[in-house]
């Protein structure tokens, strides 16, 4: 049974709910204060006062259990229900003292429940009518017509909030929490307006705290700033659409706290965000220290984080440990947009493995609670911390399919945590898991994200080509892919004219394919083989331009060894897509030799059967996010005579008139 699900059975075992839910005859039995092996049973009967029990106003159960920020503050309230209930002679004295020792005896107020509700790389996935999640050793899966297991329907923003509000429901103390990557690389009815759809839903979902990303530096400092106090667009006439889709004009921004503890000014000194924030649970409060990883600027267009220091995540939130002791909070949670890979089951964590182990092992033991992201993975581990003690660490997947369910215990004497129960639940469409209470999709939501997706649809549906098989990012053993050969030839067969630039080899990162063409999807499902300026743009949702520069061949030689510097991803390193006619010999083999070494062969580049002249130049074409140094691929800042061309369709859509009101 999921740890989230234990809790809830256990709080309907202990007696928290009112009988009056059960339809049992109402207050029977003898008075009992506390909750499982610590609960104290008296000799005073369980009877009614003002149309409620004993039982069920000693434990407040109108606060959806026993709910106090403290034990004395316990005390103080059973002692006031006392004073009643022997003025109006319920009880005798002797009575009232009995229970008045058994409060005192009792651990109520000794400690209290928080229920963290938390999310990563949501990625602009507000509709979730295609998506979905596939998990083998959870059982997690259909099988087609051809025998072929598939995934299961799963995720959606609207079908998140229903979730979210089921999870709230079991508790009185909850906190809405997201680890980075909410916008940036989103489906086009996100990205067209600048991912405003997915702040606006985020806003009534509830979300409390969003830990910076990389992806939330796609379009530069300037533009998060926007999403987080909103105003629309400087330029792009698609922003501020709410007053079509039923949310504030101009746009509202983001009601939830961006923070970004290792990002700082290099001017000023000041985190562009704010670190950490706290929230109080009757008076306990708990800090959560939000940041991205450290290599940010290495894999997002380095114009966008011009300024910008990316700290080291461990010493940062170790820093901040000295601040929180000092302002007397003791329970810390890190939200941190890095992660690590730990194949298996949601809520395994088989062989774990990545940079989040390294940032654990060296956190201060004051931390009690990690939630990561970045590698798109669900997991639900215990990792050894800077003494060796093993702390939670959570990672919800991708794309609002999975939501992890975490509850604290917080000593209310010390304000620390002394437990944590975490579970990745699956944000069933279907309700495939058969549950008793199926997830309801929150209407309001629901409707903000068809309304989206009806003014995107003359874009979306636009045909700009035809496919006749699937073409995929699955790679061979040299790290090709069919996706990301097609993409490099498209980009070639753009530059190759004079006119616009003259290119004669193209180049393009693996990181920016994030979707493959498939037959059977192509035309919103239809199959006909009809490709969509929406399905491209799914492809490559990142609106870059194309950039033409000149190499010379020892560049080109020497951007090849890029792939496999120290400073690319282990074990493989980064392999970049080629355009046909370029060719290469290299020695790398993955998860075997070492980064950081050199592995082209020389003499083995060649163009069209010719080997590269290494004092030639060459014409070479690029995004314009390789274009700066992009995926730590900095040789292409060295070539020159640059001609950029902007060669996507156009994106815009009609005006309406605004209304006299600025909002519906």
């Amino acid at each position: 049974m999921r740890p989230i699900l234990k809790f809830l059975v256990a709080v309907v075992g202990l007696g928290l709910v009112t009988s009056a839910l059960a339809n049992t005859p109402p207050c029977v039995g003898k008075v009992v204060i506390g909750e499982g092996d610590a609960r104290v049973v008296t000799n005073v009967a369980n009877q009614s006062a003002g149309g409620s029990c004993f039982n069920a106003q000693i434990m407040d159960t109108a606060a959806e259990g026993a709910n106090y920020g403290n034990h004395a503050e316990f005390v103080a309230h059973v002692a006031k229900l006392l004073v009643g209930w022997t003025k109006s002679r319920k009880i005798s004295m002797r009575e009232a003292g009995e229970l008045l020792a058994a409060a005192a005896r009792s651990d109520v107020g000794k400690t209290i429940n928080v229920r963290v509700i938390a999310f990563n790389d949501f990625h602009g996935n507000i509709d979730g009518a295609n998506l979905t999640l596939r998990s083998d050793p959870d059982n997690i899966f259909l099988t087609n017509a051809a025998g072929q297991r598939v995934g299961v329907p799963a995720g959606g923003v609207d079908y998140m909030a229903g979730l979210v509000r089921q999870l709230k429901a079991g508790a009185p103390n909850k906190v809405v929490v997201s680890a980075g990557d909410l916008i940036g690389a989103s489906p086009l009815n996100s990205a067209l307006f600048h991912d405003e759809p997915t702040i606006e839903t985020m806003n009534r979902l509830g979300l409390q705290f969003n830990a910076v990303g990389n992806h939330e530096f796609d379009e530069g400092r300037e533009e998060l700033l926007r999403m987080q106090n909103g105003g629309c667009h400087p330029t792009d006439v698609n922003s501020c659409q709410g007053d079509l889709v039923g949310t504030p004009y101009p746009f509202e921004g983001a009601k939830f706290n961006f923070l970004a503890a290792n990002v700082v000014d290099t001017q000023s000194g000041k985190t562009l965000f704010p670190a950490y924030g706290v929230k109080s649970f009757r008076g306990n409060r708990v800090a959560f220290i939000g940041m991205t990883l450290k290599d940010t600027p290495s894999i997002v267009t380095p114009d966008g984080v011009a300024g910008l220091e990316f700290r080291e995540e461990a010493a940062t939130v170790n820093a901040l440990i000295k601040q929180l002791k000092r302002r007397k909070i003791e329970a810390a949670v890190v939200l941190v947009h890095e992660g690590g890979f730990a194949p298996g089951s949601i809520n395994g964590c088989s062989g774990v493995s990545g940079p989040i182990v390294d940032i654990v092992s060296r956190l201060d033991d004051a931390v009690d609670l990690v939630i990561s992201g970045h590698t798109h993975q669900a997991y639900n581990c215990d990792l050894p911390n800077s003494v060796g003690r093993a702390i939670p660490v959570t990672s919800a997947g991708s794309f609002s399919r999975l939501i992890t369910a975490i509850d604290l215990t917080l000593d209310t004497k010390t304000n620390d945590i002394i437990a944590v129960s975490a579970g990745n639940i699956l944000v069933d469409r279907t309700n495939f898991l058969g549950m008793a209470d199926p997830i309801e999709p929150v209407a309001e939501i629901r409707d903000i994200v068809a309304n989206y997706n009806t003014i995107v649809q003359p874009i979306a549906n636009r045909v700009i080509g035809s496919i006749t098989a699937d073409i995929t990012r699955a790679t061979n053993a040299g790290g090709e892919s069919a996706l990301g050969d097609v993409i490099a030839d498209a980009q070639l067969e753009a530059t190759s004219p004079a006119s616009k630039g003259g290119a004669v080899i193209a180049f393009m990162n693996p990181g920016g394919i994030r979707a493959d063409f498939t037959f059977a999807g192509s035309t919103a499902g239809e199959g006909d083989g009809n490709v969509t300026y929406g399905e491209a743009f799914t492809v490559q949702p990142f609106g870059n331009s194309l950039v033409v520069k000149t190499l010379t061949g020892q560049q080109i030689y020497d951007l090849l060894e890029q792939q496999w510097a120290a400073n690319q991803p282990a074990p493989g390193g980064r392999i970049l897509q080629v355009s046909d006619g370029f060719a290469y010999k290299h020695t790398f083999i993955p998860g075997s030799s070492p980064l950081g070494g050199k592995y082209v062969c020389d003499n083995s580049v060649t163009l069209n059967g010719v080997p590269l002249d290494k004092i030639a130049s060459y014409r070479v074409t690029m995004n314009s996010f390789l274009a700066t140094g992009g995926d730590n691929f900095t040789v292409f800042n060295l070539g020159t005579d640059q001609l950029k061309l902007i060669l996507y369709p156009s994106r815009r859509l009609p005006r309406v008139p605004r209304t006299a009101s600025s909002e519906l």
